[in-house]
């Protein structure tokens, strides 16, 4: 028989068929384990408690789930790149790593620590947790007063297809004062966890790649399935419940005016359930993924739409072959708990023993009323000596201690969690080398760390490889990613050519110390190899060099690496390189032997001015001083000369005097030689 097109009523029923029977699977069979499960969690047990008897529980179950998300926790946020995507060509090389990036950039955007930690803890207690990525449109709209505009000029404006004219009126001169509504769109890759109790899948379903159906269904509102778009009227009469019980209560509460609905009737409760099914609508003989919107108890479908993507992210602790669901961590331990509750409550008794021991008594010999008083030093009357003595109990810590030591080392070996932290006992290490403490400290974390392995395999794998099919199912070429401080264009439409996955977190990815071990020996490699064959060694960079510190760096808590280095690319590489081989150029070529010679000559040249300035400056200062040596030998000569006339014109003088009879005066000659000469 051919495959025929289906009508809508027979897709309709294929549905509601398939919903109900998933629905009917989890109630029954699923949804036991997970109350169970989460009664144990919460400090609960199925042991009964006799009057009088202590009855307190061993809270194993939380104690152990508490204690190991931490250690998960860390595992997988250490690792920058928790999950990355490998390229399988040349190609995708550069597509890869963009994809890894903006596959972290949106798990950081969407408070993915907050959801990581939801999804374990569903995980750990309830067998699965779920995240479903989805992509989401969102309108905003802006609102703008415009006065005193003329007629032509709202025609242009409302030619712009996003503006909606609210409000108009006219002035007195004819002109508009308008108000109008400015829509704009915007969409965004978000991820929410997903309720267990909310979920549902077919009984035969080994993972949500090959189930049949899956989905969840949640209580909401009329008035939210109004504003996703449907019409109120059609929605309207698919709230209510269909339990007899709940029905009865709401038209009891309608009549006597307590119903909360009445007054509104879009927050009138009904059941929004979003199905994933295979289903081959057009007759094509190869079934699709399509995604129901449908409301109401009997499902009825509102919308559907191709599904081209995988819905939800499984996250898993012990996942069990060939099936869907797999036992929480809880399940595991949870009898180990009834044990430890039951040690516990005969401890507390045997300790309530010890401090009210029970008494023998004779009876008749001893006043009953003296010895149901409990009062410190009260007096027992009795007839005669002896006739009451306390029934010895054995020593129960000596029995118990042991066997709850034991219990506890069960539990260790099943999760791999020390008491209430992921320690090692402090004893066991004494006289211990370092090799032998770093083996027990692996062996007592292994556990853990597997189950961290099968969670990123499981879920985190799968959440990020939806992140990369939504991102390229809706590209946005506006889009910008912030990465080591600069802001780069995410264009998911480069993303060409098959990637692999690869997870980096959990058993056998190495811990923090060993990693940054590693990086200090690469960065040390690194560094020997430039220095050994230089820039241009063909194996090591300075972008590589850059991006190994850096990894090293965010190892220790230091994300702010541009303070210390700058940025490094392999283009800005290029160019720093480029300018060191034209230095370099222009330094052999200032080697040349002519232009050695040349150089050596004019620096001659400049000696032999120097020197010939010197020489000139000293000629200068000798004509100087020989000038002035000069200049003072011929005032000399003068001097003597004109003291020579003096003294002969005095010695003529006084022969004059004597011969004419008259006085000469000696002194007045001595006189005139010692004047100044001018």
């Amino acid at each position: 028989m051919k495959p025929q097109k289906l009508t809508d009523a027979q897709v309709q029923a294929t549905l509601t068929a398939a919903v109900t029977d998933a629905v009917a699977f989890i109630e029954g069979e699923i949804a036991p384990d997970r109350i169970r499960a989460q009664k144990y969690f919460d400090g609960g047990t199925t042991l009964e408690a006799e009057d009088g008897r202590s009855r307190v529980v061993a809270t194993k179950c939380r104690d152990t789930v508490r204690a190991i998300k931490p250690a998960l926790l860390r595992l997988f946020l250490q690792s920058e790149k928790p999950v990355e995507f490998v390229p399988t060509s040349p190609q995708a090389v550069a597509g890869a790593e963009q994809k890894t990036n903006y596959a972290r950039y949106v798990f950081d955007r969407n408070d993915g620590f907050r959801v990581l930690y939801d999804v374990i803890h569903d995980a750990l207690v309830k067998k699965v947790g779920i995240v479903k990525p989805y992509w989401e449109e969102t309108t905003e709209a802006e609102i703008d007063n415009y006065t005193g505009l003329p007629p032509e000029a709202l025609a242009m404006l409302m030619e712009d297809d996003e503006i909606t004219l609210l409000e108009e009126e006219t002035d007195e001169y004819g002109l508009l004062n308008i108000t109008v509504s400015r829509e704009s769109k915007h969409g965004a890759i978000k991820f929410d966890s997903v309720p267990p109790e909310d979920f549902f899948i077919d009984r035969s379903a080994k993972s949500v790649d090959d189930c049949y159906v899956c989905g969840h269904a949640s209580e909401g509102r009329v008035g939210d399935l109004v504003e996703m778009g449907f019409d109120f009227e059609e929605v309207s009469d698919l709230a209510g419940v269909v339990d007899d019980e709940e029905e009865e209560l709401r038209e009891k509460a309608s009549r006597n005016g307590d119903d909360e609905d009445a007054n509104d009737p879009s927050m009138r409760k009904v059941l929004i359930t979003e199905a994933y099914m295979r289903m081959d609508i057009e007759g094509s003989g190869v079934p699709k993924r399509y995604k129901f919107i449908c409301a109401g108890q009997k499902y009825q479908i509102l919308r559907r739409e191709l599904c081209n993507h995988r819905p939800f992210a499984i996250f898993e602790v012990d996942p069990e072959p060939h099936t869907f669901f797999g036992r929480s961590l809880v399940e595991i331990i949870q009898n180990d708990q009834d044990a430890a509750t039951g040690m516990l409550r005969g401890l507390l008794d045997g300790i309530s023993w010890a401090n009210n021991p029970r008494l023998e008594m004779v009876e008749g010999q001893v006043n009953v009323d003296d010895v149901l008083n409990n009062e410190i030093g009260a007096i027992v009357r009795v007839k005669a000596p002896g006739m009451v003595r306390e029934l010895t109990m054995g020593a129960m810590s000596t029995a118990v201690l042991p066997a709850m030591q034991y219990y506890d080392e069960v539990i260790r070996a099943k999760t791999g969690v020390v008491g209430a932290g992921m320690g090692l006992d402090v004893d066991a290490l004494q006289s211990q080398t370092a090799a032998g403490v770093r083996l027990a400290d692996q062996t007592t974390a292994a556990v853990s760390e597997l189950i961290a392995r099968i969670l990123a395999e499981g879920g985190m794998k799968q959440l990020f490889e939806i992140i990369g099919e939504l991102a390229i199912a809706h590209p946005n070429p506006d889009e910008m990613m912030r990465i080591d401080g600069q802001f780069v264009p995410v264009d998911p439409r480069s993303w060409t050519g098959k990637m692999d996955t690869l997870v980096n977190v959990g058993l056998g990815t190495g811990k923090l110390e060993e990693r940054l071990m590693v990086l200090n020996s690469t960065i040390q490699t690194q560094m020997g190899i430039w220095q050994a064959y230089g820039p241009q060694n063909g194996l090591v960079s300075m972008t590589g060099m850059r991006a190994a510190i850096t990894d090293a760096m965010k190892i220790g808590g230091i994300h702010n690496v541009d303070r210390y280095y700058n940025q490094m690319t392999p283009e800005i590489e290029q160019q720093i390189l480029a300018q060191a081989a034209e230095a370099a150029q222009q330094q052999q070529q200032g080697s040349d032997p002519n232009a050695a010679y040349l150089q050596a000559e004019q620096m001659k040249a400049q000696v032999r001015m120097q020197a010939d300035q010197q020489k000139a400056m000293l000629d200068t200062e000798k004509a100087k001083a020989d000038f002035a040596f000069r200049a003072q030998e011929n005032k000399q000569a003068d001097d003597l000369a004109r003291d020579k006339m003096l003294q002969d014109l005095v010695i003529k003088v006084a022969e004059l005097q004597g011969k004419f009879q008259s006085q000469i005066n000696p002194q007045a000659v001595l006189m005139a030689q010692d004047a100044p000469r001018v």
